[in-house]
């Protein structure tokens, strides 16, 4: 099979989709690797490296995506890249189809069939290749979050930490999945004081196993979210539905009552974000005010540190390309369940009933 990995065209998005490692194990099994020429560069990845490895580079993205059969990208198709989309192309990438309606109509048109890395998904509920970028995303929060608490970035001119008679910042933790996990767990070891919303109960005995009385839990609900936002300093919102739109836990009105100079991340803005107020940002220029409250909303915050975040999201999706390279698509997604659930446009249709409902887009069977 020829595998195709393209550079990334969203604003400062720097991840690449597959690692010169990966390009080995590929080509060991048979399989032909193309990649765009300065496709790794951002994430520490050269050209030589590569071609060491063994890929064939390309000068143009055009050509990687006319000869590939499974094209690998770490971010959805953006619009200039819509009339790539091609019948016989499988797409295997993060898509987050809920909250974009124009790019499911592209994929949806063009008859390439798309599986979405969010929705992989186990037996058991697990999301195999979303929680490595959850947990990046979850500790990358409470920095982000701690740089515009910063006075020359709008922020109150909190310190996250205490000093000696003066106490800590108070950080509330809407969710408490993969990402709020991690994001209540940098902000302890910064020395917050922490508050977590989880809605499921099962959650929150779990919850309190891993911090015991370190993290106050509150079961999730309006009330305990305006409570919580009024005593805040940093609200970071890790709300997820799988392949939905995020629910609005804060609306435009709860911000009234909040801290001037108090700050929100959103790090379910990929999903439209929790968040009334929220829109998405870049990492050019990552903020913005709304009544006296500074918004984080990138919806590429793992690009922020591209290495990581490249290592950690091709070790979990590496498998996954094996297997649809070796046993070819329609094989692969037979065998493997979880796979399967991934599997968002086919046949010019949208085939997740989730992201159907929440488009109102015609479903098929897959």
């Amino acid at each position: 099979m020829k595998i195709g990995v393209v550079r990334e065209i969203k604003p400062q998005e720097r991840r690449v989709a597959l690692t010169p490692a990966g390009v080995r194990d590929l080509l060991g099994r048979g399989h032909e690797v193309v990649v765009e020429a300065g496709a790794g560069e951002g994430a520490g990845f050269p050209d030589e490296i590569y071609a060491v490895a063994g890929a064939r580079l390309a000068g143009k993205a055009a050509a990687v995506w006319e000869t590939a059969d499974l094209l690998l990208k770490v971010k959805e198709p953006l619009a200039p890249e819509y009339r790539l989309l091609r019948p016989g192309l499988t797409l295997f990438t993060y898509l987050h189809l809920a909250a974009a309606p124009a790019l499911t109509l592209a994929l949806a048109e063009s008859g390439c069939t798309a599986i979405a890395y969010e929705a992989v998904q186990t037996d058991d509920g697990q999301l195999p290749l979303l929680a490595p970028m959850s947990e990046v995303a979850g500790r990358l929060a409470v920095q982000v979050g701690a740089t515009a608490l910063l006075a020359q970035n709008g922020g109150a001119g909190r310190l996250i930490g205490p000093v000696p008679g003066v106490p800590p910042a108070q950080v509330t933790v809407i969710g408490g999945g993969v990402a709020g996990y991690h994001a209540a767990r940098v902000a302890l070891g910064m020395g917050a004081q922490v508050t977590m919303l989880e809605r499921s109960a099962d959650r929150l005995r779990r919850l309190e196993e891993l911090f015991g009385t370190a993290v106050q839990l509150r079961m999730s609900t309006t009330s305990a979210a305006e409570h919580a936002a009024r005593c805040s300093d940093l609200v970071i919102g890790c709300v997820l539905v799988p392949n939905a739109r995020a629910p609005h836990v804060l609306t435009r009105a709860s911000l009234a009552a909040m801290r001037e100079g108090s700050v929100l991340v959103d790090v379910a803005i990929d999903q439209g974000g929790c968040f009334e107020t929220s829109r998405p940002t870049t990492h050019a220029s990552p903020t913005f005010l709304v009544d006296g409250i500074l918004h984080y909303c990138v919806a590429n915050m793992p690009g922020a540190v591209p290495m990581t975040s490249t290592l950690a999201l091709t070790n979990a999706t590496l498998p996954y390309v094996l297997k649809l390279a070796d046993l070819g698509i329609d094989a692969a997604l037979s065998a493997d369940p979880a796979l399967a659930r991934g599997l968002f446009v086919h046949g010019g249709a949208v085939t997740n009933e989730i992201v159907a409902a929440a488009l109102n887009a015609e479903l098929v069977s897959a």
